[in-house]
C-alpha cells in the first residue's frame, strides 16, 4: 500500500485530469477519495495513500515526472490484413506503472505493431519519463525504427516518423529486438483484446 508525501490538492487535480472519480472522504480525517482502474486514494492532510488491487493506476499519475521507463508493445492480427490489436506495457523499477490494449479494426501485423509502439510510447511521454528502454519482437520494425531497414510502404513510413518524433521527447532511449517470451506481457493483452 503506497504512501504518497504530496500536496494533496495538486494530488487531487492530477487524478481528475487522468479522469478518476474523485469525491469527498468517507471521515473527518480524510479530505477526499479518488478512484482510477482498480486503485482506491485516499487523501489526508499531507499524504495521499493508495489501495487496491492495482495501485499503480494512481501511484503512476502522482508521481513526479522523469525517472527511466521499459517499455514493451505487440500488435498481433489474425489474417494479414484481417482484425487486429495493439498491447503496451510500461514497467520501472517500482513494477507496472501502465499497461493497456486496444481493438484497432482491421489491418497488418506490421502497422499493428506501429500502432501499439505509438501508443506505448504516447503513454510514456504522458508519465512524463525522461528516459525510455523500448523492446519489442518484431525486428523489422525495431530495424526500421533505427534506420537499419528502408521503410518502403508509404504508410509504414508515416508511422516511422510518428515514432520517432515521440522518441525525440526522452532525453535518451534505446530500441530492440527481444524475443517473444521476453514481451510475453504485450502479447498476452495484444491477443486478449482480439479474443473479446
Amino acid at each position: 500500500m503506497p504512501v504518497i508525501d504530496c500536496d494533496v490538492e495538486d494530488a487531487r487535480e492530477r487524478l481528475a485530469r487522468a479522469g478518476a472519480d474523485i469525491e469527498d472522504g468517507n471521515t473527518e480525517h480524510e479530505r477526499w477519495r479518488a478512484t482510477r482502474g482498480d486503485a482506491v486514494a485516499v487523501a489526508y492532510d499531507d499524504r495521499v495513500v493508495v489501495q487496491g488491487a492495482r495501485p499503480e493506476d494512481i501511484a503512476a499519475v502522482l508521481r513526479d515526472g522523469g525517472g527511466r521507463a521499459h517499455v514493451y508493445f505487440d500488435g498481433a492480427c489474425r489474417g494479414n490484413p484481417g482484425p487486429a490489436a495493439i498491447g503496451w506495457v510500461i514497467v520501472t523499477g517500482d513494477g507496472i506503472v501502465a499497461e493497456g490494449s486496444a481493438r484497432i479494426g482491421r489491418s497488418t501485423n506490421n502497422r499493428a505493431e506501429y500502432e501499439a509502439l505509438v501508443r506505448a510510447l504516447e503513454v510514456a511521454d504522458e508519465h512524463g519519463f525522461d528516459e525510455v528502454d523500448v523492446r519489442g519482437d518484431s525486428e523489422l520494425i525495431v530495424r526500421q525504427v533505427r534506420g537499419e531497414y528502408d521503410t518502403n510502404d508509404p504508410e509504414l513510413r508515416e508511422r516511422r516518423v510518428r515514432v520517432r518524433e515521440l522518441l525525440d521527447r526522452f532525453d535518451r532511449w534505446s530500441l530492440a529486438h527481444v524475443p517473444r517470451e521476453v514481451n510475453e506481457r504485450a502479447d498476452e493483452l495484444a491477443q486478449g483484446a482480439l479474443d473479446e
